[in-house]
């Protein structure tokens, strides 16, 4: 793929979850829309990102964990963005759980792969992402806005990622007797 291709995809996967929440919560113009600093970002990143592994060879799991920190901090954020426009806490799970994976199902999708997300190899990714959210909701129930709510969402869903990366972990498997 080209640095073009690269760039179009970087943007996707880093935008897409959220692009989804705010259109879906009818927060418009979307967050990277209103505010150019994430364009740049993420398109610096991207660019720097492809020149670098062009020349040399990644540490195996860096991207890996790179990207269980990236899904654990924007579920949380998503999350907290469905709350204050008040939605009800399980939406607000769903919301943050959006926010976190729908841009690498965008990404997945326009290469023309199964989603990362509905592999049975990818070791509670969106499960991960819930499971966080869940108790991340719960104290912001209990302790609205107290700072240490956010924290906790997040490490929950990054030790359940890397738990989940380390030991292998993934949910059962339809198995469709049918198709036998």
């Amino acid at each position: 793929m080209d640095l073009f291709g690269v760039l179009v995809l970087a943007l996707v996967t880093a935008f897409g979850g959220g692009t989804v929440r705010d259109l879906t919560l009818g927060d418009t113009p979307v967050f990277w829309v209103r505010d150019s600093s994430f364009t740049i970002t993420a398109s610096v990143t991207a660019v720097a990102t492809f020149f670098i592994a062009r020349g040399r060879e990644l540490p195996g799991n860096i991207l890996l964990f790179a990207d269980a920190g990236a899904l654990s901090f924007f579920t949380m954020l998503g999350a907290k963005k469905a709350l204050v426009f008040g939605v009800a806490p399980h939406i607000a799970i769903a919301m943050g759980v959006i926010t976190g994976v729908a841009g690498g199902v965008l990404r997945d999708v326009l290469i023309g792969q199964i989603p990362h997300v509905f592999r049975r190899d990818i070791y509670i990714y969106a499960t991960a992402a819930f499971l966080g959210a869940l108790p991340f909701i719960i104290l912001e129930r209990i302790r609205p806005n107290a700072v240490e709510n956010l924290p906790i969402g997040t490490a929950i869903t990054l030790a359940l990622r890397l738990i989940g990366i380390r030991w292998r972990i993934a949910l059962p498997v339809f198995d469709d007797h049918r198709e036998k």
